[in-house]
């Protein structure tokens, strides 16, 4: 789960890290009325999409950038007006780019240096660490390939947590010292302290900013959520924004299926994730291209497996089906019996192929013959993907 700028800074003031004031708004009035709030001059207007490059991004009604500096309330009111409601590209969306219904109305700040600073699970190391490095704005992957002895690097204790003389450490590997360094620990302590209590699988500050009055402060950032701990963070939970997700994906999770959609036109419906990544290979490797991952997972039901189909259905780029079960704790006959029901619901016409395996199969594949269905039946996995890849070649 992703969440915006805006609702970054919400959590930025409830944790005490240091971030210049701003103020969402939904229509020009409000951000005319958030910049006089905020007061003074020196704003900037940001568009609140779920992607970066914003900056450097058109919106399809020709007006250019997503992030502007104004000096009045009445220029914040204006350009917001030509930002909302309109659709942002930039080289993050794609062509079709994202629909602004919020901006950011923000303090700006005069920028002395800029830095980078994460908090994150080092899946290698298993436990938390600290990235850092002198060379905020840039893309971290970037520097880590061409110049990897600017990253910074510190391992975080499983039961001692962040300790201050890690957050010295860290600042003077930054170059921030004096109050800086005072800035730097208090900030660093926060986010980390966030990251926990928050149950984030990453934070990342992109810049992190010291600003020419002397000032440690937190620009932007990015947060990954742990998404099998939502259930206790209702307050995060509340700040998921299903208009910026695919409508498929926000479809799948509300039935708890694991779905991602791809460009190709062979769909996939498969039990367990290992063995939908292998169903996906396969299928590349007779020569087709998946439509999607969709994971049903172990245990699915009747309504699941309908939920599924309908969902492969609304991609307008499918030409054909593969179902490849293997049942476990899976019924073989729940997946036969949702698949005609859904198949009878939506009127299919597209080829599909089915493979079964496992817990109660023969009661499946006696469903799959009796539905009167035009199903293909297949005897393994590479038998369903040569049937399926033929099937939508005509």
């Amino acid at each position: 789960m992703n969440i915006h700028e805006y609702q970054a800074k919400e959590l930025f003031e409830k944790f005490g890290v240091a971030s210049p004031q701003g103020k969402v708004a939904g229509t020009a009035a409000e951000a005319g009325q958030a910049a006089r709030d905020i007061g003074g001059t020196g704003l900037v207007v940001k568009a609140q999409v779920h992607a970066g490059g914003r900056g450097k991004g058109t919106f399809t009604n020709g007006f250019k950038g997503g992030v502007h500096l104004v000096d009045t309330a009445e220029q914040a009111r204006d350009l917001a007006g030509k930002m909302l409601g309109q659709i942002l590209v930039t080289h993050q969306t794609g062509p079709e780019g994202k629909l602004v219904s919020k901006v950011l109305i923000a303090k700006s700040v005069d920028i002395k240096k800029e830095y980078y600073f994460a908090v994150l699970f080092d899946r290698a190391g298993s436990r938390h660490s600290i990235i850092a490095s002198t060379e905020g704005g840039m893309n971290i992957e970037e520097v880590a390939e061409k110049t990897p002895e600017k990253i910074i690097k510190e391992p975080v204790h499983p039961t001692l947590g962040l300790q201050s003389y890690q957050c010295r450490k860290i600042a003077a590997a930054l170059g921030l010292r004096g109050p800086l360094m005072n800035q730097a620990v208090k900030l660093f302590t926060a986010v980390y302290n966030m990251y926990l209590k928050c149950d984030c699988s990453l934070i990342e500050i992109n810049p992190l900013a010291v600003t020419t009055d002397g000032q440690l402060v937190a620009l932007d950032a990015k947060f990954n959520f742990d998404d099998n701990a939502l259930y206790r963070q209702k307050d995060v939970s509340a700040m998921r924004d299903k208009t910026e997700e695919d409508p498929r994906e926000v479809a799948a999770s509300e039935f708890g299926l694991n779905y991602i959609g791809l460009d190709g036109n062979i769909a996939c419906l498969v039990n367990g994730a290992g063995l939908a990544m292998a169903t996906m290979d396969i299928i590349k490797h007779y020569g087709g291209d998946p439509a999607n991952f969709l994971d049903v997972g172990g245990g699915a039901s009747k309504e699941q497996v309908t939920a599924a189909f309908k969902i492969i259905l609304s991609d307008k780029k499918v030409k054909g089906i593969l179902v490849n079960i293997f049942g476990g704790i899976m019924d073989c006959n729940i997946v036969a019996t949702g698949i005609v029901a859904a198949a009878n619901e939506v009127g299919l016409s597209l080829p599909l192929v089915v493979r079964l395996e496992g817990n109660n199969v023969e009661a499946g594949k006696k469903t799959l013959a009796e539905s009167g269905l035009a199903i293909s039946t297949a005897s393994d996995l590479t038998d369903a993907a040569k049937k399926i890849v033929a099937a939508i070649r005509g």
